[in-house]
Protein backbone atom coordinates (compact mmCIF):
# COMPACT_ATOMS: atom_id res chain seq x y z
CA UNK A 1 0.00 0.00 0.00
CA UNK A 2 1.30 3.43 -0.77
CA UNK A 3 0.24 7.04 -0.87
CA UNK A 4 0.22 8.31 -4.45
CA UNK A 5 2.56 11.28 -4.43
CA UNK A 6 0.54 13.32 -1.99
CA UNK A 7 -2.56 13.30 -4.18
CA UNK A 8 -4.84 12.34 -1.31
CA UNK A 9 -5.58 8.83 -2.54
CA UNK A 10 -4.50 5.38 -1.60
CA UNK A 11 -3.95 2.48 -3.93
CA UNK A 12 -3.42 -1.19 -3.33
CA UNK A 13 -3.19 -4.34 -5.37
CA UNK A 14 -4.44 -7.68 -4.17
CA UNK A 15 -5.18 -11.05 -5.64
CA UNK A 16 -8.79 -12.17 -5.88
CA UNK A 17 -10.53 -15.13 -7.46
CA UNK A 18 -11.61 -13.03 -10.44
CA UNK A 19 -8.57 -10.93 -11.17
CA UNK A 20 -5.76 -8.90 -9.75
CA UNK A 21 -7.49 -5.71 -8.80
CA UNK A 22 -6.15 -2.21 -8.58
CA UNK A 23 -8.51 -0.42 -6.24
CA UNK A 24 -8.37 3.34 -5.81
CA UNK A 25 -10.28 5.28 -3.20
CA UNK A 26 -10.40 9.05 -3.00
CA UNK A 27 -10.26 11.01 0.21
CA UNK A 28 -9.88 10.08 3.89
CA UNK A 29 -12.99 7.94 4.15
CA UNK A 30 -12.53 5.57 7.09
CA UNK A 31 -14.53 2.87 5.36
CA UNK A 32 -12.53 3.38 2.20
CA UNK A 33 -9.30 2.95 4.10
CA UNK A 34 -10.63 -0.22 5.66
CA UNK A 35 -11.45 -1.50 2.21
CA UNK A 36 -7.80 -1.35 1.27
CA UNK A 37 -6.72 -3.69 4.05
CA UNK A 38 -7.26 -6.78 1.94
CA UNK A 39 -4.48 -9.33 1.91
CA UNK A 40 -3.63 -11.89 -0.73
CA UNK A 41 -5.96 -14.81 -0.15
CA UNK A 42 -6.65 -18.24 -1.53
CA UNK A 43 -9.97 -19.95 -1.98
CA UNK A 44 -11.18 -22.13 0.84
CA UNK A 45 -13.85 -24.80 0.59
CA UNK A 46 -17.57 -24.25 0.45
CA UNK A 47 -17.72 -26.25 3.68
CA UNK A 48 -20.49 -26.52 6.24
CA UNK A 49 -20.70 -28.44 9.49
CA UNK A 50 -23.96 -30.27 9.16
CA UNK A 51 -25.26 -31.44 12.54
CA UNK A 52 -25.62 -29.95 15.97
CA UNK A 53 -25.61 -31.98 19.14
CA UNK A 54 -29.31 -32.80 18.88
CA UNK A 55 -28.90 -33.97 15.32
CA UNK A 56 -31.00 -31.22 13.73
CA UNK A 57 -29.69 -29.35 10.70
CA UNK A 58 -27.94 -26.09 11.48
CA UNK A 59 -25.60 -23.59 9.94
CA UNK A 60 -22.10 -23.65 11.31
CA UNK A 61 -19.14 -21.89 9.78
CA UNK A 62 -19.70 -21.14 6.11
CA UNK A 63 -16.48 -21.16 4.14
CA UNK A 64 -16.27 -20.40 0.46
CA UNK A 65 -15.14 -16.87 -0.22
CA UNK A 66 -11.61 -16.04 -1.24
CA UNK A 67 -11.66 -12.65 0.45
CA UNK A 68 -13.29 -10.84 3.38
CA UNK A 69 -17.07 -11.26 3.63
CA UNK A 70 -18.32 -7.73 3.08
CA UNK A 71 -22.11 -8.15 3.12
CA UNK A 72 -24.84 -10.54 4.32
CA UNK A 73 -28.59 -10.73 3.70
CA UNK A 74 -31.34 -13.20 4.64
CA UNK A 75 -34.12 -14.11 2.20
CA UNK A 76 -37.71 -13.03 3.03
CA UNK A 77 -38.70 -16.63 3.79
CA UNK A 78 -35.49 -17.19 5.82
CA UNK A 79 -34.48 -20.20 3.71
CA UNK A 80 -31.50 -18.60 1.97
CA UNK A 81 -28.51 -16.44 2.81
CA UNK A 82 -26.53 -14.38 0.34
CA UNK A 83 -23.01 -13.13 1.03
CA UNK A 84 -20.89 -10.63 -0.88
CA UNK A 85 -17.12 -10.52 -0.75
CA UNK A 86 -14.00 -8.64 -1.66
CA UNK A 87 -13.24 -11.63 -3.90
CA UNK A 88 -15.75 -10.06 -6.39
CA UNK A 89 -18.33 -12.83 -5.96
CA UNK A 90 -21.61 -13.35 -4.14
CA UNK A 91 -22.67 -16.76 -2.84
CA UNK A 92 -26.23 -17.92 -2.28
CA UNK A 93 -26.43 -20.43 0.58
CA UNK A 94 -29.37 -22.69 1.44
CA UNK A 95 -30.19 -22.42 5.15
CA UNK A 96 -32.42 -25.49 4.99
CA UNK A 97 -30.13 -27.83 3.05
CA UNK A 98 -26.89 -26.42 4.47
CA UNK A 99 -25.17 -26.08 1.11
CA UNK A 100 -23.81 -23.34 -1.11
CA UNK A 101 -26.30 -23.23 -3.97
CA UNK A 102 -24.80 -20.68 -6.33
CA UNK A 103 -21.71 -18.56 -6.91
CA UNK A 104 -22.59 -15.30 -8.67
CA UNK A 105 -19.93 -13.47 -10.65
CA UNK A 106 -20.99 -10.24 -12.26
CA UNK A 107 -18.75 -7.54 -10.82
CA UNK A 108 -15.29 -6.28 -11.62
CA UNK A 109 -14.55 -5.40 -8.01
CA UNK A 110 -15.56 -6.24 -4.44
CA UNK A 111 -19.25 -6.90 -3.77
CA UNK A 112 -20.02 -4.35 -1.07
CA UNK A 113 -23.78 -4.80 -0.72
CA UNK A 114 -26.35 -7.58 -1.13
CA UNK A 115 -30.08 -7.73 -0.60
CA UNK A 116 -33.05 -9.97 -1.37
CA UNK A 117 -36.11 -8.61 -3.14
CA UNK A 118 -39.53 -9.71 -1.97
CA UNK A 119 -39.89 -12.09 -4.92
CA UNK A 120 -36.67 -13.91 -4.02
CA UNK A 121 -34.39 -12.25 -6.55
CA UNK A 122 -31.01 -11.07 -5.34
CA UNK A 123 -29.42 -7.65 -5.81
CA UNK A 124 -25.67 -7.10 -5.56
CA UNK A 125 -23.81 -3.80 -5.55
CA UNK A 126 -20.11 -3.58 -6.30
CA UNK A 127 -17.07 -1.37 -6.16
CA UNK A 128 -17.36 -1.26 -9.95
CA UNK A 129 -20.32 1.14 -9.47
CA UNK A 130 -22.76 -1.40 -10.94
CA UNK A 131 -25.88 -2.99 -9.49
CA UNK A 132 -26.85 -6.48 -10.65
CA UNK A 133 -30.22 -8.18 -10.21
CA UNK A 134 -30.08 -11.98 -10.20
CA UNK A 135 -32.66 -14.73 -10.51
CA UNK A 136 -31.62 -17.66 -8.29
CA UNK A 137 -30.03 -20.45 -10.29
CA UNK A 138 -29.12 -18.35 -13.32
CA UNK A 139 -25.46 -17.87 -14.17
CA UNK A 140 -25.71 -14.20 -15.18
CA UNK A 141 -27.73 -11.27 -13.88
CA UNK A 142 -30.88 -10.46 -15.81
CA UNK A 143 -30.59 -6.75 -15.12
CA UNK A 144 -27.66 -4.38 -14.70
CA UNK A 145 -28.31 -0.92 -13.29
CA UNK A 146 -25.73 1.62 -14.40
CA UNK A 147 -25.59 5.24 -13.33
CA UNK A 148 -23.40 5.58 -10.28
CA UNK A 149 -19.86 6.78 -10.85
CA UNK A 150 -18.38 5.45 -7.61
CA UNK A 151 -18.50 2.22 -5.61
CA UNK A 152 -21.87 1.06 -4.33
CA UNK A 153 -21.76 1.00 -0.52
CA UNK A 154 -25.29 -0.04 0.46
CA UNK A 155 -28.66 -1.18 -0.89
CA UNK A 156 -32.21 -1.09 0.46
CA UNK A 157 -35.62 -2.11 -0.87
CA UNK A 158 -38.84 -0.24 -0.07
CA UNK A 159 -41.44 -1.93 2.15
CA UNK A 160 -43.79 -2.40 -0.82
CA UNK A 161 -40.99 -3.97 -2.85
CA UNK A 162 -41.34 -1.51 -5.72
CA UNK A 163 -38.25 0.65 -5.23
CA UNK A 164 -34.54 -0.05 -4.79
CA UNK A 165 -32.27 2.50 -3.11
CA UNK A 166 -28.50 2.56 -3.55
CA UNK A 167 -25.87 4.57 -1.69
CA UNK A 168 -22.57 5.32 -3.40
CA UNK A 169 -19.21 6.87 -2.89
CA UNK A 170 -20.09 9.22 -5.76
CA UNK A 171 -21.86 11.25 -3.02
CA UNK A 172 -25.38 10.32 -4.18
CA UNK A 173 -28.32 8.09 -3.40
CA UNK A 174 -30.32 6.71 -6.31
CA UNK A 175 -33.89 5.41 -6.28
CA UNK A 176 -34.51 2.75 -8.93
CA UNK A 177 -38.08 1.74 -9.87
CA UNK A 178 -37.93 -2.05 -10.00
CA UNK A 179 -40.55 -2.06 -12.72
CA UNK A 180 -38.13 -0.06 -14.89
CA UNK A 181 -37.63 3.59 -15.65
CA UNK A 182 -35.21 6.39 -14.88
CA UNK A 183 -33.81 6.51 -11.34
CA UNK A 184 -34.18 9.55 -9.16
CA UNK A 185 -30.86 10.97 -7.96
CA UNK A 186 -30.70 12.38 -4.43
CA UNK A 187 -27.78 14.77 -4.05
CA UNK A 188 -26.32 16.96 -1.36
CA UNK A 189 -23.77 14.81 0.46
CA UNK A 190 -20.33 16.38 0.56
CA UNK A 191 -18.56 13.03 0.78
CA UNK A 192 -19.15 9.31 0.37
CA UNK A 193 -22.61 7.96 1.20
CA UNK A 194 -22.10 4.74 3.16
CA UNK A 195 -25.66 3.71 4.12
CA UNK A 196 -29.26 3.97 2.98
CA UNK A 197 -32.62 2.72 4.29
CA UNK A 198 -36.37 3.25 3.96
CA UNK A 199 -38.69 4.20 6.79
CA UNK A 200 -41.10 1.42 7.84
CA UNK A 201 -43.99 3.10 6.01
CA UNK A 202 -41.89 3.71 2.90
CA UNK A 203 -42.47 7.47 2.85
CA UNK A 204 -38.90 8.41 3.77
CA UNK A 205 -35.45 7.58 2.45
CA UNK A 206 -32.65 7.93 4.98
CA UNK A 207 -28.93 8.06 4.26
CA UNK A 208 -25.74 8.35 6.30
CA UNK A 209 -22.30 9.27 5.08
CA UNK A 210 -18.74 10.21 5.71
CA UNK A 211 -19.68 13.89 5.89
CA UNK A 212 -21.20 13.00 9.33
CA UNK A 213 -24.75 13.76 8.23
CA UNK A 214 -27.98 11.83 8.37
CA UNK A 215 -30.29 12.97 5.57
CA UNK A 216 -34.01 12.25 5.61
CA UNK A 217 -35.76 12.66 2.28
CA UNK A 218 -39.54 13.01 2.39
CA UNK A 219 -41.85 11.81 -0.38
CA UNK A 220 -39.02 9.94 -2.14
CA UNK A 221 -36.75 12.95 -2.38
CA UNK A 222 -39.05 15.96 -2.65
CA UNK A 223 -37.77 17.52 0.60
CA UNK A 224 -34.78 16.76 2.76
CA UNK A 225 -33.74 17.48 6.33
CA UNK A 226 -30.07 17.28 7.31
CA UNK A 227 -28.86 16.24 10.76
CA UNK A 228 -25.22 16.66 11.73
CA UNK A 229 -23.47 14.18 14.00
CA UNK A 230 -20.05 14.40 15.69
CA UNK A 231 -18.17 11.93 13.46
CA UNK A 232 -18.27 10.20 10.05
CA UNK A 233 -20.97 7.57 9.65
CA UNK A 234 -20.54 4.07 8.24
CA UNK A 235 -23.84 2.25 8.71
CA UNK A 236 -27.54 2.78 9.33
CA UNK A 237 -30.53 0.64 10.34
CA UNK A 238 -34.15 1.58 11.03
CA UNK A 239 -36.19 0.09 13.88
CA UNK A 240 -39.79 -1.09 13.41
CA UNK A 241 -41.05 2.09 15.12
CA UNK A 242 -39.02 4.33 12.79
CA UNK A 243 -36.12 5.09 15.13
CA UNK A 244 -32.82 5.56 13.30
CA UNK A 245 -29.63 3.88 14.53
CA UNK A 246 -26.35 4.95 12.94
CA UNK A 247 -22.78 3.75 13.46
CA UNK A 248 -19.83 6.10 13.51
CA UNK A 249 -16.11 6.02 12.85
CA UNK A 250 -15.63 7.04 16.49
CA UNK A 251 -17.05 3.72 17.69
CA UNK A 252 -20.27 5.27 18.99
CA UNK A 253 -23.76 4.24 17.94
CA UNK A 254 -26.30 7.08 17.79
CA UNK A 255 -30.08 6.80 18.22
CA UNK A 256 -32.27 9.34 16.43
CA UNK A 257 -36.02 9.80 16.33
CA UNK A 258 -37.73 9.32 12.98
CA UNK A 259 -37.53 13.08 12.42
CA UNK A 260 -33.77 13.11 13.09
CA UNK A 261 -33.84 14.42 16.66
CA UNK A 262 -31.03 13.00 18.80
CA UNK A 263 -32.28 10.49 21.41
CA UNK A 264 -29.05 9.13 22.80
CA UNK A 265 -25.86 7.23 22.05
CA UNK A 266 -23.72 4.40 23.32
CA UNK A 267 -20.02 3.63 23.00
CA UNK A 268 -19.99 0.26 21.27
CA UNK A 269 -16.27 0.11 20.48
CA UNK A 270 -13.08 2.13 20.94
CA UNK A 271 -12.52 1.80 17.19
CA UNK A 272 -14.74 2.44 14.13
CA UNK A 273 -17.99 0.53 13.70
CA UNK A 274 -18.18 -0.92 10.21
CA UNK A 275 -21.69 -2.39 10.06
CA UNK A 276 -24.96 -2.56 11.98
CA UNK A 277 -27.82 -5.07 12.05
CA UNK A 278 -31.09 -4.98 13.92
CA UNK A 279 -33.25 -7.92 14.98
CA UNK A 280 -36.66 -8.22 13.35
CA UNK A 281 -38.44 -7.28 16.58
CA UNK A 282 -36.15 -4.28 17.01
CA UNK A 283 -34.92 -5.29 20.46
CA UNK A 284 -31.26 -5.92 19.65
CA UNK A 285 -28.68 -4.06 17.58
CA UNK A 286 -25.39 -5.65 16.54
CA UNK A 287 -22.46 -3.32 15.93
CA UNK A 288 -19.45 -4.85 14.17
CA UNK A 289 -16.01 -3.30 14.49
CA UNK A 290 -12.61 -3.37 12.87
CA UNK A 291 -10.99 -5.24 15.77
CA UNK A 292 -13.13 -8.32 15.27
CA UNK A 293 -15.66 -7.82 18.04
CA UNK A 294 -19.41 -7.31 17.78
CA UNK A 295 -21.29 -5.34 20.43
CA UNK A 296 -24.83 -6.51 21.16
CA UNK A 297 -26.87 -3.49 22.21
CA UNK A 298 -30.21 -3.43 24.02
CA UNK A 299 -32.01 -0.81 21.93
CA UNK A 300 -34.59 0.07 24.57
CA UNK A 301 -32.08 0.64 27.38
CA UNK A 302 -29.31 1.81 25.00
CA UNK A 303 -26.59 -0.20 26.65
CA UNK A 304 -24.14 -2.87 25.52
CA UNK A 305 -25.36 -6.23 26.81
CA UNK A 306 -22.31 -8.20 25.72
CA UNK A 307 -19.52 -8.31 23.21
CA UNK A 308 -18.95 -11.20 20.83
CA UNK A 309 -15.25 -11.78 20.37
CA UNK A 310 -14.04 -13.54 17.22
CA UNK A 311 -10.56 -14.14 15.81
CA UNK A 312 -9.48 -10.52 16.17
CA UNK A 313 -9.92 -9.55 12.53
CA UNK A 314 -12.35 -6.91 11.22
CA UNK A 315 -15.98 -8.02 11.09
CA UNK A 316 -17.42 -6.52 7.91
CA UNK A 317 -20.99 -7.80 7.95
CA UNK A 318 -23.75 -8.86 10.35
CA UNK A 319 -27.31 -10.12 9.92
CA UNK A 320 -29.97 -11.45 12.30
CA UNK A 321 -32.05 -14.53 11.53
CA UNK A 322 -35.84 -14.18 12.04
CA UNK A 323 -35.66 -15.80 15.49
CA UNK A 324 -34.29 -12.43 16.74
CA UNK A 325 -31.41 -14.07 18.58
CA UNK A 326 -29.23 -15.83 16.02
CA UNK A 327 -26.62 -13.56 14.48
CA UNK A 328 -24.48 -14.25 11.44
CA UNK A 329 -21.15 -12.46 11.08
CA UNK A 330 -18.75 -12.25 8.15
CA UNK A 331 -15.21 -11.07 8.42
CA UNK A 332 -11.72 -10.66 7.09
CA UNK A 333 -10.94 -14.34 7.71
CA UNK A 334 -13.47 -15.18 4.95
CA UNK A 335 -15.68 -17.15 7.34
CA UNK A 336 -19.38 -16.68 8.10
CA UNK A 337 -20.02 -17.54 11.75
CA UNK A 338 -23.19 -18.07 13.75
CA UNK A 339 -23.73 -16.72 17.26
CA UNK A 340 -26.39 -16.74 19.92
CA UNK A 341 -26.69 -12.99 20.43
CA UNK A 342 -28.66 -13.45 23.64
CA UNK A 343 -26.13 -15.66 25.41
CA UNK A 344 -23.10 -14.36 23.54
CA UNK A 345 -21.92 -17.87 22.75
CA UNK A 346 -20.71 -19.02 19.32
CA UNK A 347 -23.11 -21.66 18.04
CA UNK A 348 -20.35 -23.10 15.85
CA UNK A 349 -18.59 -24.55 18.89
CA UNK A 350 -21.59 -26.80 19.55
CA UNK A 351 -21.33 -28.44 16.15
CA UNK A 352 -20.08 -31.95 15.60
CA UNK A 353 -19.29 -33.82 12.43
CA UNK A 354 -18.17 -32.48 9.06
CA UNK A 355 -18.63 -33.17 5.37
CA UNK A 356 -17.04 -36.35 4.11
CA UNK A 357 -13.46 -35.86 2.99
CA UNK A 358 -13.57 -35.89 -0.84
CA UNK A 359 -10.02 -37.28 -0.88
CA UNK A 360 -10.63 -40.03 1.64
CA UNK A 361 -10.25 -42.77 -0.94
CA UNK A 362 -6.80 -41.43 -1.86
CA UNK A 363 -5.31 -41.65 1.64
CA UNK A 364 -1.54 -41.94 1.49
CA UNK A 365 -1.31 -40.58 -2.06
CA UNK A 366 1.22 -37.74 -2.14
CA UNK A 367 -0.44 -36.18 -5.18
CA UNK A 368 -3.79 -36.15 -3.40
CA UNK A 369 -2.24 -34.32 -0.46
CA UNK A 370 -0.83 -31.69 -2.81
CA UNK A 371 -4.26 -31.41 -4.45
CA UNK A 372 -5.95 -30.90 -1.08
CA UNK A 373 -5.33 -27.14 -1.40
CA UNK A 374 -7.38 -27.24 -4.63
CA UNK A 375 -10.43 -29.03 -3.17
CA UNK A 376 -11.80 -25.63 -2.14
CA UNK A 377 -12.45 -24.67 -5.76
CA UNK A 378 -12.38 -27.79 -7.91
CA UNK A 379 -14.09 -31.15 -8.07
CA UNK A 380 -12.73 -34.29 -9.69
CA UNK A 381 -15.90 -35.93 -10.95
CA UNK A 382 -18.69 -34.81 -13.29
CA UNK A 383 -21.36 -35.56 -10.69
CA UNK A 384 -20.05 -32.89 -8.35
CA UNK A 385 -20.04 -30.19 -11.04
CA UNK A 386 -18.40 -26.79 -10.73
CA UNK A 387 -17.52 -25.02 -7.51
CA UNK A 388 -15.81 -21.65 -7.36
CA UNK A 389 -13.63 -23.06 -10.13
CA UNK A 390 -14.51 -25.48 -12.94
CA UNK A 391 -14.56 -29.23 -12.46
CA UNK A 392 -11.31 -30.96 -13.42
CA UNK A 393 -13.06 -34.05 -14.79
CA UNK A 394 -11.27 -35.02 -18.04
CA UNK A 395 -9.07 -31.93 -17.83
CA UNK A 396 -6.16 -33.40 -19.79
CA UNK A 397 -6.62 -32.80 -23.49
CA UNK A 398 -9.09 -29.97 -22.91
CA UNK A 399 -8.38 -26.49 -24.23
CA UNK A 400 -8.32 -23.79 -21.58
CA UNK A 401 -11.61 -21.94 -20.86
CA UNK A 402 -13.79 -24.26 -22.95
CA UNK A 403 -15.69 -26.25 -20.33
CA UNK A 404 -19.44 -25.67 -20.90
CA UNK A 405 -21.39 -24.12 -18.05
CA UNK A 406 -18.57 -22.18 -16.39
CA UNK A 407 -18.09 -18.41 -16.66
CA UNK A 408 -14.41 -18.05 -17.55
CA UNK A 409 -12.52 -14.76 -17.57
CA UNK A 410 -12.48 -13.24 -21.07
CA UNK A 411 -8.68 -13.11 -20.97
CA UNK A 412 -8.46 -16.89 -20.57
CA UNK A 413 -10.55 -17.51 -23.67
CA UNK A 414 -7.84 -15.86 -25.75
CA UNK A 415 -5.05 -18.14 -24.53
CA UNK A 416 -3.70 -21.01 -26.62
CA UNK A 417 -3.22 -23.64 -23.90
CA UNK A 418 -4.28 -27.28 -23.88
CA UNK A 419 -4.15 -28.86 -20.44
CA UNK A 420 -1.65 -31.69 -20.06
CA UNK A 421 0.73 -32.88 -17.39
CA UNK A 422 3.33 -30.45 -18.71
CA UNK A 423 1.04 -27.41 -18.88
CA UNK A 424 -0.50 -28.00 -15.43
CA UNK A 425 2.97 -28.46 -13.98
CA UNK A 426 4.11 -25.24 -15.62
CA UNK A 427 1.03 -23.43 -14.26
CA UNK A 428 2.13 -24.12 -10.70
CA UNK A 429 5.82 -23.69 -11.38
CA UNK A 430 5.56 -20.02 -12.37
CA UNK A 431 2.13 -19.24 -10.97
CA UNK A 432 -1.32 -18.62 -12.50
CA UNK A 433 -0.88 -14.85 -12.84
CA UNK A 434 2.14 -15.34 -15.10
CA UNK A 435 1.08 -18.45 -17.00
CA UNK A 436 -2.60 -17.55 -17.42
CA UNK A 437 -2.91 -13.74 -17.16
CA UNK A 438 -6.45 -12.67 -16.26
CA UNK A 439 -7.20 -15.87 -14.38
CA UNK A 440 -9.67 -16.05 -11.52
CA UNK A 441 -7.24 -18.25 -9.61
CA UNK A 442 -5.32 -16.72 -6.72
CA UNK A 443 -1.57 -16.55 -7.14
CA UNK A 444 0.11 -19.69 -5.82
CA UNK A 445 3.04 -21.85 -6.81
CA UNK A 446 4.37 -25.32 -6.01
CA UNK A 447 8.11 -25.01 -5.64
CA UNK A 448 8.99 -28.69 -5.42
CA UNK A 449 9.34 -30.46 -8.81
CA UNK A 450 8.51 -33.72 -7.05
CA UNK A 451 5.26 -32.29 -5.67
CA UNK A 452 4.29 -30.92 -9.08
CA UNK A 453 4.89 -34.32 -10.63
CA UNK A 454 2.89 -36.04 -7.89
CA UNK A 455 0.02 -33.62 -8.49
CA UNK A 456 -0.23 -34.13 -12.25
CA UNK A 457 0.13 -37.91 -11.88
CA UNK A 458 -2.72 -37.84 -9.37
CA UNK A 459 -4.90 -35.72 -11.66
CA UNK A 460 -4.26 -38.09 -14.54
CA UNK A 461 -5.64 -40.94 -12.42
CA UNK A 462 -8.42 -39.17 -10.54
CA UNK A 463 -9.99 -37.21 -13.40
CA UNK A 464 -10.09 -39.96 -15.99
CA UNK A 465 -11.90 -42.74 -14.14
Amino acid sequence: MRDDAGKGCLRTKFDSPDSQLDVKRQGPNALSLLGLLVEKSIYIALILTFQNVSGTPAIAQLRGHGGPVRALAISPDATDLVSGSFDTSAIRWSLTRNVAEQVMRGHDGPVNAVIFLKDGRIVTGGADARIAIWTPGESAPRTILDGHTGPIAALAVSPDGKMLASASWDHTVRLWPLSGGTPRVLEGNAQNVNAVAFSPDGTQVISAGYDATVRIWQAMGANVSVHNLPSPLNSLVVAPNGELIVASASGRVFFLASDGAMQGDVEASPTPIIQLAISNDGSLVAAAGIRGSVAIIDRKDRKVLRTLVGPGLPVWSVAFLPDNKTLLTGGTDRVIRRWNAVSGEPIDSAMVGAPEDPLKQYAGDRGAEVFRACVACHTLSPDEGNKAGPTLWHIFGRRIATLPGYNFSPALKKLDIVWSKDTVSRLFEIGPAHYTPGTKMPEQTIGSPEDRQALVDFLARATAK
